[in-house]
């Protein structure tokens, strides 16, 4: 089996290499239509950020795995190929349905140690930089996606655990090729990639450079690791010589080391969460909640767009744009104030998704001018107002959806947080610096920061794994992206390009991104929205300012009775039928 396996990855690690890096990806994404022969399936799919993980899951779906079996293998995969973005040193969210249209979520986010409190990022009175705050030992959460993989697996897997490692271990064990995405990360991010002497070794040469692209590395630490996994499940990940060695590298970082114990990995839960869902234009939207900040701010965002018509100013409007900028600005207003974790803050998610309150914010709304300050709300259930602190910006991230042959359909996002997480290398995978994702403060104007750091907490996330259903109930579309908070605008966007203006699935997430998360807004660099930017001026948007490309959307889509993928044209990403 392994073999007959290895022989496809070969040749996508060849196709991989060819492939454009992120800095020169396709600049003109408004032009739609890039990647229409995508790949379509009438049983199973799987799309990914790298053709090897997407390769890895379908050779789940070919020996009659569910789309929760393909999604661990493409996870584990990615943990191999694409170890600067996500993995099993990190954490993630699943949301999946089955055939009937049940959507069920499970959170495997990243939880703070027991020794965490407000003031973990706090040195002699003042707040630690981001640069100061990710290196080493005292950004590293708790990772949660082994014991997420192993709920999902328990409850909708078919194949055996053993058999889902199979493909990352003959990756690690057997070689993977460094594609150009790959060469850049490690060029630009050597800090953190080179932070330990583990990662220095699998990625760098005797001058400390990178490796060429096309380089065949080998990681036989992280093979044993993964071999491991396989023959004595995930509970070995978080009791014994890993867990162990985990706290261990926390403890005794070359920077900023931090008091984890082997106690915190044995603690460690993932937890089902309710699906959280609204509708759109006749579609039913349904993704992850608290931690999670996706679903609320994507569903605040359609809302607010919904008495528009954007179909009829079409997708190279920058009156549309205007308003989508709009939206987003009062989404993410909300967000900062409200969103955290539930089980530690009250999150009003029903007042913040309720029909009437996002009525009343759109129509604060206006086609012809802008808001002069886009405040927050008081969503019905809402708490005393908190602050909204202060979060770094997140980029490590890894976004992939499976279908399988019986229509139960999976969208799960996974991350180590920043560019090669924390630097910190254990058994062969990067740790992640997930509590970076909390407020750097715990307090802001004499008020708590909602999203402050406390033992056992889980930090707000932007992960936004999707579906959409149509109004038949079933599902359209599956989707989810990476690029710290520019995720939820990348969803909310290719939603509406969707719906609204009738693009695939593929040529949605081709669409150029703008962000507007405050008073400033950004448009992606080199696309058709940089023309549209006098435009917007005119429409009182004072601060406009052209940004690089950063984000990596995946998704599937149904089209009559079949299913077709499409993977970012930005990024290395792939669809692969089974």
């Amino acid at each position: 089996m392994i073999a007959r396996f290895l022989a496809p990855v070969l040749a996508l690690s060849l196709a991989a290499c060819a492939t454009a890096p992120l800095a020169q990806a396709p600049r003109d994404a408004l032009r739609i239509g890039q990647l229409d022969s995508a790949p379509v399936g009438e049983a199973g799919l799987v799309s990914a950020a790298d053709p090897r993980a997407a390769e890895a899951g379908a050779a789940m779906l070919r020996q009659g795995g569910s789309a929760t079996d393909a999604a661990i293998a493409t996870m584990l995969a990615l943990t191999v190929v694409e170890s600067e973005s996500s993995g099993i040193g990190g954490g993630g969210f699943i949301v999946r349905s089955d055939a009937q249209g049940r959507v069920e979520t499970i959170d495997g986010r990243e939880t703070a140690p027991m020794a965490a409190g407000p003031e973990w990022f706090v040195a002699n009175g003042k707040p630690l930089s981001i640069r100061e705050a990710v290196p080493g030992g005292r950004s590293v959460g708790v990772p949660g996606n082994l014991r997420l993989a192993a709920e999902a697996h328990a409850a909708s897997g078919k194949l055996a655990w053993k058999a889902l490692f199979a493909p990352a271990i003959a990756l690690a064990r057997d070689g993977f090729a460094i594609t150009p995405r790959l060469r850049d990360m490690l060029d630009r991010h050597r800090a953190i990639a080179a932070l330990d002497p583990d990662g220095r070794v699998l990625f760098y040469d005797a001058a400390g450079e990178p490796f060429a692209v096309g380089t065949v590395v080998r990681n036989p630490a992280l093979a044993r690791t993964l071999e491991n996994l396989a023959e004595r499940g995930a509970d070995s990940f978080y009791v014994g010589p890993n867990a162990q060695a985990v706290a261990a590298e926390v403890r005794s970082a070359p920077r900023n080391p931090a008091p984890m114990t082997a106690g915190d990995l044995a603690a460690y839960d993932a937890k089902p969460r309710e699906p959280v869902c609204g509708d759109y234009r006749g579609h039913r939207i349904c993704g992850m909640g608290p931690p999670s900040s996706g679903a609320t701010t994507v569903l605040a965002i359609l809302k607010q767009l919904e008495r528009f018509d954007l179909k009829a100013l079409g997708k190279d409007s920058p009156a549309a744009w205007h308003l989508i900028a709009e939206s987003q600005r009062l989404a993410f207003a909300d967000r900062e104030l409200y969103l955290a974790d539930p089980d530690f803050v009250p999150v009003p998610v029903t007042g913040l998704t309720d029909p009437a309150y996002l009525a009343g914010r759109s129509a604060l709304i206006s086609a012809d001018r802008t808001l002069t300050k886009a405040e927050a709300g008081r969503p019905p259930g809402a708490p005393a107002p908190q602050s909204a602190g202060l979060v770094p910006a997140e980029q490590g991230t890894s976004h992939f959806v499976a279908v399988d042959r019986w229509g139960n359909v999976v969208s799960y996002t996974s991350t180590i947080e920043s560019i090669f997480g924390s630097g910190l290398v254990v058994g062969g995978y990067y740790l992640n610096n997930e509590l970076t994702d909390f407020s750097i403060v715990p307090t802001l104007d004499g008020k708590p920061v909602a999203n402050r750091v406390e033992a056992g907490k889980r930090p707000r996330s932007s992960m936004s794994p999707t579906l959409v259903f149509a109004p038949d109930g079933r599902v359209r579309a599956a989707l989810g992206a990476a690029g710290g908070a520019t995720i939820i605008v990348q969803v909310a966007k290719a939603i509406v390009g969707m719906i609204d203006w009738d693009l695939t699935a593929q040529q949605a997430i081709a669409l150029p991104t703008l962000f507007s998360p405050g008073d400033t807004v950004y448009v992606e660099r080199g696309t058709a929205l940089e023309a549209i930017i006098p435009a917007l001026r005119a429409l009182g948007h004072r601060d406009v300012r052209p940004r690089e490309p950063g984000g990596k959307a995946n998704a599937i889509e149904r089209v009559g009775e079949r299913w077709q993928g499409a993977a970012d044209p930005r990024s290395e990403g792939a669809a692969i039928a089974e």
